[in-house]
């Protein structure tokens, strides 16, 4: 991307959501973002099979890739359903599978994940905590690719803003906002991809199983809450009681729970495999 275009791009967004177009049939960055982060959290489960005493294999990691998919899907649109459109979807509810269409909630692709996980793990004989430990650091590739999807798409918006890096939405009026997508790309996707990572691979927290799993839960849900304070918040929503958004509320529990693993990580003590 040349300079001009890149300011062009900072001052309105134009970009187009479809790669390309042939007849009825369009590839959109949203898909590609999907895929995208689902292979980029392949490769680097398996980029873990190579180091000594990981808890799973190659092949097991191939195995597990499609009961993630299935998760993040199904979890993902089901989880926007419910907790965001249920009334609408309730009056039409053939659009549930309507996923071209958009409409996804990572909280609700984090507890299909998490489902896909307990069976998994439980099925092969493998630590769930040990397993979710690795997966804490490749969630952050998906994240990242999904939040740059939403910026692709021109969607989830931030506040008004007279920042210099403030941007015009085509459906966010004819003033600069926060570019909250991107916010949440780097925040959600490269930093917790960093410390995650780095707590696994420089620290003791590789022989405190649920420790990392735990920083990924309390981190995200902090990202989450500090960017929706500038993000605004879904138009058939508002915020729930004037006080939180939904977005919010969601991360709450992602916090607590998060607390609640890293602590007893800490209690249980060290484990030598």
């Amino acid at each position: 991307m040349t300079l001009p275009t890149l300011i062009a791009v900072m001052e309105y967004h134009n970009i187009d959501p479809e790669i390309f177009r042939i007849g009825p049939i369009a590839l959109k960055w949203y898909s590609m973002a999907y895929i995208g982060g689902l292979l980029g959290g392949w490769w680097w489960m398996i980029k873990f099979t190579k180091i000594k005493d990981t808890p799973f294999s190659r092949l097991q990691v191939d195995e597990f890739a499609f009961s993630a998919l299935l998760g993040v899907i199904l979890g993902g649109r089901l989880g926007y359903v419910l907790f965001y459109k249920p009334l609408d979807y309730l009056n039409d509810p053939i659009s549930i599978f309507k996923v071209w269409e958009g409409g996804m909630s990572f909280h609700g692709g984090l507890i299909g994940v998490m489902l896909a996980i307990w069976w998994f793990t439980r099925t092969r004989k493998i630590s769930i905590f040990r397993f979710s430990d690795y997966m804490a650091c490749t969630v952050p590739i998906g994240l990242f690719f999904g939040r740059v999807a939403n910026f692709i798409n021109g969607e989830l918006w931030g506040a008004p803003s007279d920042a210099a890096y403030a941007m015009k939405f085509p459906t966010g009026g004819d003033v600069g906002r926060h570019p909250t997508q991107l916010y949440e790309a780097f925040l959600e996707g490269i930093v917790l991809f960093a410390i995650c990572n780095f707590l696994m691979r420089r620290t003791a927290a590789k022989f405190l199983p649920g420790m990392t799993v735990g920083v990924f839960f309390v981190g995200y849900g902090f990202f989450r809450y500090l960017v929706e304070f500038v993000r605004v918040p879904d138009e058939h929503l508002g915020l729930l009681w004037d006080l939180i958004s939904m977005g919010q509320l969601l991360s709450l529990p992602m916090i607590v729970f998060g607390l609640y693993l890293i602590l007893r990580a800490v209690k249980k003590g060290p484990e030598t495999f």
